[in-house]
């Protein structure tokens, strides 16, 4: 296989990565993504600087989720592989960013923890998440947490009666209006779906795996492999955090983000922390009239809002709302964000020493 040379030591950009899934969304794309057509439909995700395989009922490619380099046939995977030294330096970029938009609910789900994902599925990773909200539609609201404690065998009940009773499972879980802005951390274990009407930025653990016990999505029955990605039911079910409910539940997913840098020019707020939680972290970066250097690598950039400009040595290249790019470990430090009036949002990988 030809080695595959990094072209500089810059910003990283990617050419467009939306992934098949179960439900139906993508309309809220067009007020985010330039050239976006902003049309509902099978493909409501962007994956964002992905190096994670997609697991997907239907085939979609050998690579389906992994970001190609922009303007190339390069997967990023294989940019990482042949210039770890330049993309990671002595760091791993072990997570996972997207933008998701739901034009119907979410199956009730669940992912596995560290422990459960070695156990099953020979993985060191498990799959806990952000969402910050950033974007609604009309009564849009997110669910976590049993709203009352139940056991493991009543809970598979509801999933059998979920065949003929198709929103039967939503009345065992809590839920909250969705409101923009809002931040919340979802721990492996805690059950929880995103509802109808959410565009959520969504940073977490690199992996797809998803227990989804739901026999439907809208109109879409859903498979036991679909449903249990290739488990029993019954240690499927062992997912679960049965006794994460009602309002504690409710407290341990929201997120109160603190504020690292306030000045009129530039504020730096910390969404999630390594406090929160060592798989990943998150911060909001909003512009006034003012700039920052980025001074973390490797890291994922997106620009939520407005209009701005990344400057370095011999570099500049603008950048507005819907644009994303992946911060190589050689470009820390040598990179800043200058801005009339914008927002960004950074996520870097695990806590590393």
């Amino acid at each position: 296989m030809e080695k595959i040379n990094l072209p500089a030591c810059q910003p990283i950009f990617f050419e467009r990565n939306r992934v098949y899934r179960i439900y139906l969304g993508g309309k809220s794309f067009g007020a985010f993504f330039a050239g976006d057509k902003g049309e509902d439909n099978y493909f409501p995700e962007e994956w964002i600087a992905s190096n994670v395989k997609a697991i997907n009922p239907r085939y979609f490619g050998e690579r389906d989720g992994v970001s190609v380099i922009e303007g190339s046939s390069i997967f990023f995977d294989d940019l990482i592989r042949d210039n770890s030294d330049l993309v990671l330096g002595s760091r791993r970029y072990d997570c996972l960013v997207k933008l998701l938009d739901s034009a119907i609910r979410l199956p009730i789900q669940v992912h596995p923890t560290k422990n459960f994902s070695r156990k099953y599925f020979n993985s060191d990773y498990g799959k806990t998440e952000a969402w910050l909200v950033v974007a609604t539609r009309e009564n849009a609201r997110i669910y976590f947490g049993f709203k009352n404690k139940i056991s493991k065998d009543e809970f598979s009940e509801l999933v059998e009666r979920s065949e003929k009773e198709k929103d039967i499972m939503t009345s065992t879980v809590s839920y909250v209006d969705a409101k923009v802005g809002d931040v919340y951390l979802i721990k492996a274990g805690l059950v929880h779906a995103i509802g109808a009407g959410c565009t959520i930025l969504e940073v977490q653990e690199p992996t797809d795996f998803t227990i989804q016990p739901e026999n439907w999505c809208g109109t879409y029955h859903i498979s036991d492999n679909e449903k249990y990605i290739g488990l029993s039911k019954n240690d499927a079910l062992d997912c679960f955090n049965y006794d994460m409910c009602g309002q504690t539940a409710i407290d341990a997913a929201r997120i109160i983000p603190k504020i690292a840098i306030d000045s009129p020019a530039y504020r730096k707020e910390i969404l999630i922390s390594y406090e929160d939680t060592p798989c990943f972290s998150e911060y909001r970066h909003i512009l006034k009239g003012g700039s920052f250097v980025m001074d973390y690598a490797p890291s994922v950039w997106i620009v939520l809002e407005g209009e701005a400009e990344i400057r370095g040595i011999k570099y500049t290249r603008k950048i507005k709302k819907g644009d994303y790019f992946f911060l190589p470990y050689v470009a820390e430090n040598r990179f800043s964000i200058h801005a009339e009036k914008a927002t960004l949002c950074e996520c870097r990988p695990s806590e590393q020493k």
